[in-house]
């Protein structure tokens, strides 16, 4: 990756074997652990500053640790799980790293033209062949005999970018700059957020403050199209996006509301029911569907290829109709 405002993946290829790694050792000799449990960031009202951290991009995929031993590779899910079948592509991808043995930590993606990751896309992708997905690494648990967590994690992240390079994995990129220049350039490109990492740190299993995240929150104006109840409780409204004349599906909120907002909706959305959907295509989901007169500010992550609003919060009516 040449910047952190467009993600260069090549194209993607298939290979088979593990070659042998024969550069100098480093790290802790140490016998082969099995499945580590992962460094979890911790969520932090800011992205921190200074010369102590370093930033990546956050990315919206499935947490993995990739395993290669004896000439194997298998991939497990953050829980553990063997997920090496539904990552097939994965394990053949890393199957080119040069190492004997390994244990590296990285998202496994679709990445777009333009370097966004959706997860909505990555879930679409695994009912099918998943020929799309890919590997970001981003660090180095364990290498041919020898245990890498206690390293320095810029020293973690070089070794691994040597053992990857040619390979179809892509290395997630540390970025030294001001962190909060960073998370406003990926906020506004349409990014998940940002990790930021303490960059001599060492790599230590659960949620710790040494990796913080900081996700990007939007807002926008949207028209309520419906809303749903389950049985008589209140269970969220339908958004829509108005394109020229058109109504178009723009997700389902459901966080956000307490029982007076809830039921000031109710109250203004009841005399506008209507029998059919007012989208200009028919979505699957069942509701009770208004007459699109009402806006409501929004609040959300990110959002799919699609246009559909990911973790959406509802901040309230927009009375400016």
């Amino acid at each position: 990756m040449s910047s952190f405002d467009r993600l260069e993946y090549p194209s993607l290829a298939w290979g088979h074997g593990v070659a042998v790694r024969r550069n100098k050792a480093i790290g802790i000799k140490a016998a082969y652990p099995g499945f580590i449990e992962p460094a979890l960031a911790s969520f932090a009202d800011k992205v921190p500053d200074g010369t102590r951290w370093i930033h990546e991009i956050k990315f919206d995929g499935y947490r993995v640790q990739v395993h290669l031993q004896n000439g194997q590779v298998k991939v497990f899910t953050r829980r553990s799980n063997d997920w090496t079948k539904r990552f097939r592509k994965i394990a053949s991808d890393a199957s080119e790293i040069d190492a004997g043995s390994a244990i590296i930590d990285g998202e496994v993606v679709v990445p777009s033209a333009n370097g966004v990751t959706d997860f909505a896309v990555l879930q679409n992708e695994l009912k099918g062949r998943s020929t799309k997905i890919v590997l970001v690494a981003f660090d180095l648990l364990y290498l041919n005999g020898h245990d890498m967590r206690k390293l320095p994690l810029l020293t973690r992240k070089a070794e691994l970018k040597t053992i990857i390079d040619g390979t179809p994995v892509q290395f997630s990129e540390s970025f030294e700059v001001d962190g909060r220049q960073m998370y406003q350039h990926a906020c506004k490109v349409g990014l998940e957020g940002v990790v930021s990492k303490v960059r001599d740190s060492a790599y230590i299993s659960g949620r710790g403050n040494i990796w913080v995240k900081k996700t990007c929150q939007h807002r926008e104006t949207l028209t309520i199209a419906g809303f749903a109840l389950d049985g008589k409780k209140w269970d969220g409204i339908y958004l829509g996006r108005r394109k020229g004349k058109d109504l178009i599906y723009a997700g389902k909120v459901d966080h956000g509301f307490d029982k007076n907002s809830a039921a000031d909706l109710r109250t203004r959305l009841t005399p506008l029911i209507r029998k059919t959907q007012p989208y200009a295509r028919k979505i699957a989901h069942r509701g009770i569907w208004v007459e699109p007169k009402l806006l409501v500010e929004i609040e959300y992550r990110t959002k799919s290829a699609e246009g559909k609003v990911r973790h959406p919060f509802f901040l309230g009516l927009h009375e400016e109709i």
